[in-house]
Formats: C-alpha cells, sequence, structure tokens
C-alpha cells in the first residue's frame, strides 16, 4: 500500500484549486495520506525560490492567467486579488493540525475550506470566527479554532523542517512512499499514473 505525504499550504492559490482530487486518487489506490501543513513563505527562501510579490512580472501576469484558467477547468471559483490572500497562515495551520489530532471530520474538505475562504469567500483565515466557520464545514468541532496552539505550532514548525529535508519547494507537493515527488495540483494526474504502475 502506497503512502502519500502531502504539503500545503493554507493560504495556496494551487492548493485550493487542487480541490479534492488526490484525495480521489489516493483512495483509487487504496493509499494512505498523511497532511502537512507548511509555511510556504518559509520555504521559498531555503529552496532557491521567491515569494510572489519579488517574481518578475512576467512571472507574475503568467500565474494570474493560469489562476484564472485553472479555476475554470475545475469548476473552483476564485478572486484573484482577494483581500487576505497574504494573511498569516500558521493559525489556520494549527487549527488543522488541532483538527487531524482530534478526527470527526474530513480533512481534504479542511483544506479545501481554508483556501475557499480566501480565494472564493475573501476571508481572513487568521481569525478564529473564520476558522470555525471551516472546522464546522468540514465536519469538525469548531471549537478547536483558537484551541492546542502549542502542539500546532511545534508540529508546523517540524512540518517545515521536514518539507525543506525532502526537497520540497512549492505548494502543493506529494511524496509518494518517501520518494516519489510531485510538485502542483497539474500533476496529479501523473501521480494516480504512477500509483497505476503506468509511470
Amino acid at each position: 500500500m502506497a503512502h502519500i505525504e502531502y504539503f500545503f499550504a493554507t493560504t495556496s492559490p494551487f492548493t485550493y484549486l487542487a480541490g479534492t482530487r488526490m484525495e480521489e486518487v489516493a483512495e483509487r489506490h487504496g493509499a494512505t495520506l498523511k497532511y502537512r501543513p507548511v509555511d510556504i513563505m518559509a520555504v521559498f527562501p531555503r529552496t532557491g525560490g521567491l515569494p510572489p510579490g519579488e517574481r518578475h512580472p512576467a512571472r507574475l501576469d503568467y500565474r494570474l492567467q493560469e489562476l484564472r484558467r485553472l479555476s475554470k477547468k475545475h469548476g473552483l471559483p476564485i478572486d484573484l486579488d482577494p483581500p487576505y490572500r497574504a494573511v498569516n497562515p500558521a493559525p489556520s495551520s494549527y487549527a488543522f493540525i488541532a483538527a487531524e489530532k482530534a478526527g470527526g471530520g474530513d480533512l481534504g474538505k479542511l483544506v479545501q475550506a481554508f483556501g475557499g475562504a480566501v480565494w472564493r469567500d475573501k476571508r481572513d483565515i487568521a481569525e478564529d470566527a473564520v476558522i470555525a466557520d471551516c472546522l464546522q464545514e468540514a465536519g469538525f468541532d469548531p471549537g478547536l479554532a483558537g484551541m492546542a496552539m502549542l502542539q500546532g505550532a511545534e508540529q508546523y514548525a517540524r512540518n517545515l523542517e521536514d518539507a525543506v529535508s525532502a526537497g520540497v519547494f512549492g505548494a502543493p507537493f506529494y511524496i509518494v512512499d518517501g520518494t516519489e515527488k510531485f510538485w502542483g495540483q497539474d500533476r496529479i494526474d501523473d501521480l494516480d499514473l504512477f500509483l497505476a504502475g503506468k509511470l
């Protein structure tokens, strides 16, 4: 049975646009999943990348076109200039870690709830009330918002170090059995083929 480590950022538009396709692939192949929220802005400088605000205008223009196309392709509405896209991802990531430990909901839906709150609904996922709404949307106890922060912070820091050590440099990023790497929501089909033994 294959195991997938899923490194993602709660504020990443490409994580949002992945939808739940990766979860569907994992289920189809009987693969286990480990969700690893990371601070992607901390990953970039340690792996040779630049945050969007520091990229060349040509790259930024292409990024906007790609986001618009992917939104239409996958039927996931997106605001290309949301007011809270640069919000602190730590509170939502801590809440995700707490939800994973508590159980009772759908982690794939929780990833989507956070992404949709930022990129579709123009909401601030650093606010406890918004985090609580996302938790509830995914079937978790909304009371987890603001709880277990120390434990979440420790795991979040470990996730960053593990991501850099594993060769993660963007989000979403999928690693199968610790070796085979797939970067980006546009590689989910390749992940599917790999798990099927065709790649």
